[in-house]
């Protein structure tokens, strides 16, 4: 038996639905394809791959299905999970460098065998026993690190993020739909002071700022690649395409449309 015949399986707490990483997480891709981009670089993820997805990060992830069916098994290493982990365990730390957000895990037998272990444990909600679930994020994450030692460095930095430059990070970050205290946190600020450089530095409001930098954006998109609305707004910041018409229309007096219309009578 192949471990992508495995159905979708969560272990662990939840998780934000909103597109900042809140604790590290462990991905398995059994059915399907899945595209992410974390602000800096686009990953692909193909049934039978897995990786680890990093905490304190933005990230936008969406799924592909093949032969209409899309399959996944998550593990959270929530800091608590973690923390005790790591009183458990000897952890040897690498010092090793590393920014992405989606880090690709080897292929491994060892993982496979793993996920094959799962199916005999999780029910048909998806979810793993209680009783056993701590047990299988410990068995998964001794896996991880004998397989990826310099995990160790990540996944165990308790941290919070340091004060990086305003500017550049908002101008990389501006399409992802995270709050002003997301925002602030992640440029190492309190919002207080994130509002105050925000101002100094832009000269408005984060919240008017964001708006029209996304709808500067969409306009470029439509007018120069000659791009449709319905395929930009979501990763534009926007939950859906009617905020996206009438932001548009209020900015710029007219609506997407009417450049739609434009281009092809052009």
């Amino acid at each position: 038996m192949k471990a992508n015949k495995i159905t979708s399986c969560y272990v662990g707490p939840q998780i934000s639905p909103e597109q900042f990483v809140q604790e590290h997480f462990f991905l398995y891709l059994s059915k399907g394809i899945m595209n992410g981009y974390d602000g800096n670089k686009h990953y692909t993820l193909r049934a039978g791959e897995s990786c680890i997805v990093r905490k304190n990060r933005l990230a936008r992830y969406n799924k592909q299905r093949e032969n209409d069916e899309f399959g996944k098994v998550i593990f959270i290493f929530d800091e608590s999970f973690l923390k005790g982990f790591q009183k458990k365990h000897l952890i040897d730390f690498r010092n090793h460098a590393q920014k992405d957000a989606f880090i690709k895990l080897k292929k491994d037998k060892l993982i496979n065998s793993f996920l094959l272990s799962l199916e005999p444990y999780y029910n048909n909600s998806g979810k793993i026993t209680t009783a056993f679930a701590d047990l299988k994020r410990e068995e998964l994450l001794l896996i991880i690190l004998q397989l990826h030692p310099e995990l160790s460095d990540i996944l165990f930095d308790f941290g919070i993020p340091g004060r990086l430059d305003l500017e550049e990070f908002m101008q990389k970050n501006y399409k992802f739909n995270v709050s002003i205290e997301r925002f602030a946190f992640l440029t190492g600020r309190s919002l207080s002071a994130f509002k105050r450089d925000f101002r100094q530095i832009f000269n408005d409001t984060p919240n008017r700022w964001l708006v029209k930098r996304r709808l500067q954006e969409g306009r470029f998109l439509i007018e120069k690649k000659k791009q449709k609305p319905a395929d930009i707004y979501i990763d534009l910041g926007f939950e859906d395409l009617s905020h996206f018409y009438f932001a548009f229309k209020k900015q710029f007096g007219y609506p997407p449309s009417a450049m739609r219309q434009e281009n092809a009578n052009g």
